[in-house]
């Protein structure tokens, strides 16, 4: 999970806005780095294309869940990639420059929470034979409101929050770097970026992701290691950063000062900026939905060829991130030390004419590293970096976002789409997140001076919870019906738009400048008021379920922990959102029925005689037997079984199992060590 500063937070992470140039000497990349940079391109373009002739790109399950066929490595550096964007590497790095390392809590929450979807959460979707969340919710509680409320809610997260922190924070390194005018390098990107999500669907978005893992994980400790080399090694780091105080601040104020428990996870609950049980309770919580219910997440681990392959996944994803503590955030807090008065600068007037904002400049902390410490040619490779976290983040973006728009919501309102036209409907709605994602970028360039940037990141802090509890609920309570969820899900994202609406009015104050706000903004930390949202929204869903009529058999029957290996099929008529893909029973290899997809026809009818472009263009989209002669002489494809079976190889099982104790093991001592 991302981390995201608070709105009662002392800002400890500061905005640099794209447009300005912090003053970074005369470093800029040089021949080689720009090499570095064009071989980067091309290797990212070659494995884009080999993966969409090796898939299967005509169908929705082999366009959008690529074929589910994926192993477990490139499930897990999936989930890694999609995870770690451009705002990771801009936000750890300066959370820790300003805060120490309270913020890698969000990091390591996470690994708890990607072993819940392996283990828990992913055997009940694979069962129900889902493509999207909203579309589990749909079978699950029946109806449409649900699905179409969390549908656009997603997409409302999805296009507010994490494109724009990303768009953001890879802006300010490729400005930085290549000196470019804003819009021209990020259209470059995104061009690229959609080239192969367009054509290749989720399957050239996971092997890419795979090789952008590789890369980022060898330039950040890279980076890592001359970091340490510079401030003269681990003892060194915890000493300096005590007594790394900018020579210019804020006379008879807390500003520029190291925090007291900054190499500490667990701080004071009541008066700290990461309270104790907010971060075990409050933290989880939003955490859940990040990693068991986004489609962002989920997709990826829908993808894998076996339950066995998809917890593997989930392990790798796990061992890899315990990575961005050492590769990212410390490099930030030793770039506190190495820079002091540029990256902790305390002085509004000095912060600004550094890196154009008066909040603060703990953002340029890993820029400043990449920029100073590194030689000609491996700049170029934290460029590359930098670029494949961005693209990574927004290609799963991308993509899971047309999953949901056209699975979700063009089929609830074309109930008789055909396969070809959810396929065409899929690959122009990335275009339109591409243009959508150009004309943030006035918007990110707008939040520098005020405190936009850092506040349009509570938006998911305080919708999250009750999306995370009505899975939940969903998931494990066979007593949750469709009012239950509707109306807690309702009221809970009042209470939380309220909520975020008095961060918006009343802006959190400067270390200077004194608390004036409500007491409910003053003294009830977000993660605290992340507990209560849940509990609100959970008392919610039990009063008004058990209120009203139990769910029906078919509301539950594979679709719940409890009854994930029931032979019972729903009803086809209770799942008008899979009417135009008429499904048969099929008996998976465990005897259990399974939902099972047919390819439409309309992939092989016939069609008037095509112009050369637009068979290229089919081609190049992997739909070109649309151009196949009278349907009369080709054969439909055959089917394509969405594989529902949870039987699992006892060998592969235990070996899992194995690995996910260990996985336990290290993240109990890390988080333990670190308290």
């Amino acid at each position: 999970m991302t981390y995201r500063p608070a709105a009662g937070e002392r800002a400890p992470a500061s905005n640099m806005p794209p447009t300005q140039k912090p003053s970074f000497g005369s470093s800029n990349l040089g021949t080689v780095d720009i090499v570095v940079l064009v071989v980067y391109f091309l290797l990212v373009l070659a494995v884009g294309f080999w993966s969409m002739w090796r898939t299967k790109r005509s169908t929705v399950d082999g366009y959008f869940l690529a074929g589910k066929s994926m192993s477990w490595w490139p499930v897990g550096a999936s989930l890694f990639a999609s995870n770690i964007g451009s705002g990771h590497f801009i936000g750890l790095a300066g959370s820790g420059a300003a805060a120490g390392i309270g913020a890698i809590a969000y990091e390591w929450n996470g690994m708890f929470m990607v072993l819940l979807l392996g283990w828990l959460f992913l055997p009940i979707y694979i069962s129900s034979g889902v493509t999207t969340m909203p579309e589990y919710l749909q079978r699950r509680f029946g109806g449409k409101r649900t699905q179409l409320f969390i549908a656009i809610l997603s997409l409302f997260i999805y296009i507010f929050t994490k494109i724009s922190v990303d768009m953001y924070a890879g802006a300010l390194f490729i400005q930085l770097a290549l000196k470019w005018n804003i819009y021209l390098a990020v259209v470059l990107l995104l061009a690229v970026t959609a080239l192969y999500t367009v054509a290749g669907g989720l399957a050239a978005v996971i092997y890419t992701d795979a090789i952008q893992t590789v890369i980022m994980l060898a330039g950040a400790l890279t980076l890592m290691g001359f970091s340490f080399v510079e401030v003269g090694g681990w003892d060194a780091l915890m000493e300096g950063y005590f007594t790394a105080v900018p020579s210019v601040r804020v006379p008879n104020s807390t500003c520029g000062i190291p925090r007291d428990d900054a190499f500490h996870i667990f701080r004071d609950p009541v008066n700290s900026d990461l309270p104790w049980p907010g971060v075990i309770i409050g933290m989880s919580i939003p955490s859940m939905w990040y990693w068991c219910s986004d489609q962002v997440i989920v997709q990826r681990s829908l993808a894998a060829k076996t339950l066995s392959h998809a917890k593997g996944g989930s392990l790798l994803a796990v061992y890899l991130k315990v990575l961005p503590f050492f590769a990212i955030m410390l490099p930030g807090m030793i770039s506190r030390i190495l820079f002091t008065d540029e990256v902790a600068c305390a002085d509004p007037d000095l912060c600004k004419e550094i890196c154009g904002n008066s909040v603060g400049c703990s953002d340029i902390a890993y820029a400043k590293l990449v920029m100073e410490l590194l030689p000609a040619g491996l700049r170029g490779l934290m460029m590359a970096v930098m670029i494949a976290a961005l693209m990574s983040s927004l290609t799963s973006i991308f993509n899971s976002s047309s999953t949901i728009f056209t699975m979700d919501l063009w089929k609830s309102f074309r109930s008789q789409a055909s396969e070809w036209e959810l396929m065409v409907v899929g690959r122009v709605f990335v275009l339109v997140l591409v243009a959508v994602s150009v004309l943030w970028i006035p918007i990110v360039q707008a939040s520098q001076g005020g405190q936009l940037f850092i506040y349009i990141q509570s938006i998911s802090t305080y919708l999250q919870p009750p999306v995370s509890i009505i899975f939940l609920m969903g998931c494990f309570w066979k007593r949750t019906n469709e009012k239950g969820a509707f109306w807690g899900l309702a009221i809970g994202l009042t209470v939380g738009c309220i909520r975020m609406l008095l961060d918006f009015i009343y802006p959190a104050p400067l270390c200077f400048e004194e608390d004036d706000r409500p007491n409910v903004l003053k003294y009830v930390h977000y993660l605290y008021f992340s507990m209560l949202l849940s509990f609100i929204t959970l008392a919610v869903v039990v009063v008004v379920s058990l209120a009203t009529e139990e769910p029906s058999p078919e509301q539950i029957s594979r679709l719940t922990w409890f009854t994930r290996f029931d032979p019972v099929k729903p009803k086809e008529q209770d799942i008008p959102v899979e009417q135009s893909f008429p499904g048969r029973e099929a008996e998976s290899r465990n005897g259990h029925a399974c939902h099972q997809r047919k390819d439409s026809a309309s992939s092989v009818s016939s069609a008037p005689r095509q112009s050369r472009f637009m068979s290229a263009v089919y081609w190049l989209c992997g739909m070109e037997r649309r151009r196949e002669a009278d349907g009369n002489t080709v054969a439909p494809p055959a089917p394509e079984q969405i594989i529902c079976s949870l039987d699992e190889k006892p060998s592969l099982r235990q070996l899992v199992n194995i690995n996910l104790i260990i996985c336990l093991s290290v993240t109990f001592f890390i988080i333990g060590y670190w308290a």
